[in-house]
């Protein structure tokens, strides 16, 4: 099967002297490591006259290699006896992420450097030390410990994105407490239903935040949710709008719950002795973004958190002493905690942002990269597509050229934004490192290394010690027959969810019931790999457009659309149809220099038809002047589709413009 339009070319060739530079380099040399093809099969597989596998010796060797601290070593690096399913990592061993990620920071040379530089929405900046950090940190550990907050108990974290959120997390870890990060824009029954589910007696949330100049009051949704989940008996609140007691009382407030942070942690000792928990010991609590029944609770380690997230930054995205890692995304998605631990684990600086993409101008991006000299910079694709319509202008005279990698992930590319980001921000020489996992590992099945030629879209290969592979229905494997199928994982790894939070009945039968003999993990991804053995995703297999009998994603629909000099975003919802079981329904964003009509309906129907086959020609095509969206910028594609088909939306709590839905409704 060929690959999708435009993806077929490598764009990206990284100059030797680059390679040289790099840490995944610098490890092929360390252990003899030829090329990228044997530092996959030497990580990810088993090799002939190697006694441990290659998942086994790679996870083994990266503790020393990464400088992990363990408090006690471990016996051996895993116990699987139980099946890839339960398999415990690093038995034995005691550790703490907090340790790991601050306490070693907080003194010496890297005491004063900056662990987190911060800026809000309407400007401020804010930069945090180690120093600084630890000793916030320690604070927020004995707050929690003198309202009986013991290991084991959870610990609600429904905060606004300021630097504050990493203290609680890292305090959380401390005194061995599961964090549950919970997404600062969900409503009310959406933080509701996680409280519910995770049951914490302490929660962090703030008076509010700003959004597009405005202010979003939090308070008010987190005292709702409560009412409506119970369990919490302390509520710190941090002043961010001014409008706490401390402030100007405008907040609503319950004395026998609420606190203020001041009161409840400012006061507190800077002095913390950080437990030494064990290795398989749940750091924290994350829930699945719940498109689909009721949100899964997702059971992270220490240990495994701490190594997969760390491993992904020193390699993919080659991590180094003075850089400055910018990563669009919140503390209740899976990108938020990733990139605190991922960074810190080497004492690297954060750079953190509060508000919307676009305000006050659609520069708001490229002038932080350049006033804070980031040099990593992550962001969801549909939030690219919305930025490359507002134009080149606003990039010029911003200087970009900190920049050393790019990065992505949440949902496929289309080939034309991929490359107006790799030209345009990248200045046609900076790697993307497109990665795609999920909340189930805090972190990627498939990430491409800085060392590799790229093609648009493309996720490059399986991450390190990731035994991964596409299934046909049967379970065999299609990869290299270069056919599309499931994305799969063979084996475990150790931040691989230890079950959900509900039970093992609902995990197994989640992840582990489609493929039973061998057991495989089902990601539930259309993956693809082409002749040149670049992997891609074409979206999620269930989601995929089976019309007439054959299949196709409904990315590759949507990338054919954008190719259009007329069209800026679009998206591609399956509907029934009485002749072909499936029609594709196209919904365009169009350029501002276009105008909706009837032809250019038909030239984006024909388009369509001439790159992927005329099965797959748009039944209709309907113009609209936005999508639907979350506030990390991904296109809500499952509420356009509903809406289409007359169907119920179920929970649009994270959707931040919900006047698109009206918009979709009424696209012609």
């Amino acid at each position: 099967m060929t690959a999708a339009p435009g993806t077929d070319e490598i764009v990206h060739e990284p100059s030797e002297e680059f390679v040289e530079s790099t840490n995944v380099r610098a490890f092929m040399q360390e252990y003899d490591i030829d090329d990228y093809d044997e530092l996959i099969a030497r990580t990810c597989n088993e090799v002939d006259g190697v006694e441990q596998s290659g998942i086994d010796w790679f996870w083994d060797e990266l503790v020393d290699y990464l400088d992990i601290e363990f408090d006690e070593e471990y016996d051996r690096v895993r116990d699987d006896s139980d099946g890839p399913q339960f398999s415990e990592w690093y038995p034995g061993g005691t550790i703490n992420v907090a340790h790991n990620t601050l306490d070693r920071y907080a003194e010496g040379d890297t005491r004063e450097k900056t662990a987190c530089l911060w800026e809000g929405e309407p400007g401020e900046v804010r930069e945090i030390s180690f120093g600084e950090l630890h000793a916030q940190a320690n604070r927020v550990a004995n707050a929690l410990e003198e309202r009986g907050i013991e290991t084991g108990d959870t610990v609600g974290l429904y905060m606004p994105m300021v630097p504050e959120v990493i203290a609680i997390l890292y305090g959380c870890f401390k005194v061995g407490a599961i964090a549950v990060p919970i997404f600062s824009g969900f409503g009310v029954d959406a933080t509701a239903t996680r409280i519910a589910d995770a049951e914490p007696t302490v929660l962090f949330t703030g008076d509010g935040f700003y959004r597009r100049g405005s202010e979003v009051h939090l308070k008010e949704a987190a005292d709702d949710a409560i009412d409506a989940a119970g369990h919490v008996e302390h509520t710190v609140v941090f002043d961010r709008l001014g409008r706490t007691p401390d402030g100007s009382g405008e907040a609503p407030w319950d004395d026998a719950r609420d606190e203020t942070w001041d009161e409840a942690v400012a006061n507190q000792s800077p002095e913390y002795d950080t437990k030494e928990l064990d290795a398989s010991q749940e750091s924290i609590l994350l829930y699945s973004s719940g498109t689909t029944g009721t949100p899964k609770g997702i059971v992270h380690t220490h240990a495994g958190i701490l190594v997969q997230c760390a491993k992904e930054v020193h390699f993919g995205f080659d991590q180094q002493n003075d850089d400055r890692f910018f990563w669009v995304s919140d503390i209740g998605w899976m990108m938020g905690p990733w990139t605190l631990i991922g960074n810190h684990a080497f004492g690297g600086t954060v750079v953190m942002y509060e508000g919307a993409p676009d305000h006050p101008e659609p520069d708001r991006f490229w002038r932080m990269i350049d006033d804070h000299d980031v040099t990593q910079f992550g962001i969801s694709p549909t939030a690219i597509r919305a930025l490359r319509k507002q134009g080149d202008d606003w990039i010029d005279g911003h200087d970009l050229s900190s920049l050393r990698l790019l990065g992505s992930t949440g949902e496929p590319w289309d080939p034309e934004s991929w490359n107006w980001f790799y030209e345009n921000v990248g200045n046609g020489e900076t790697p993307i490192i497109n990665i795609s996992g999920g909340t189930e590992i805090c972190g990627c099945f498939l990430m491409p290394m800085p060392i590799q030629p790229l093609k648009p879209c493309t996720l490059g290969g399986p991450g390190l010690g990731m035994d991964i592979d596409i299934v046909n229905e049967s379970g065999e494997s299609v990869a290299d027959e270069n056919e599309r199928g499931y994305l799969v994982a063979r084996d475990s790894c150790p931040s691989m969810t230890k079950s959900l939070w509900s039970g093992d009945d609902r995990y197994l039968d989640e992840y582990w019931s489609t493929f039973e003999d061998p057991p495989l993990w089902n990601h539930g991804d259309w993956a693809q790999k082409d002749e040149d053995d670049l992997w891609f995703l074409h979206g999620r297999a269930d989601d995929a457009l089976n019309v007439a009998g054959r299949k196709v994603g409904p990315a590759e629909v949507e990338a054919a659309v954008i190719e259009h000099d007329d069209a800026n975003q679009a998206a591609a919802v399956g509907v029934p149809d009485d002749t072909t079981g499936t029609a594709v329904v196209a919904y365009v964003v169009l350029e501002d220099h276009a105008e909706p009509s009837d032809g250019l309906r038909e030239e984006l129907r024909e388009q369509v038809g001439a790159e992927l086959g005329k099965p797959f020609k748009p039944r209709e095509v309907l113009f609209v002047d936005e999508f639907p969206k979350t506030q990390s910028g991904k296109i809500i594609r499952r509420a356009i589709a509903s809406v289409y088909r007359g169907e119920e939306l179920g929970d649009m709590d994270s959707i931040e413009n919900p006047d698109a839905l009206d918009a979709v409704e009424q696209a012609q």
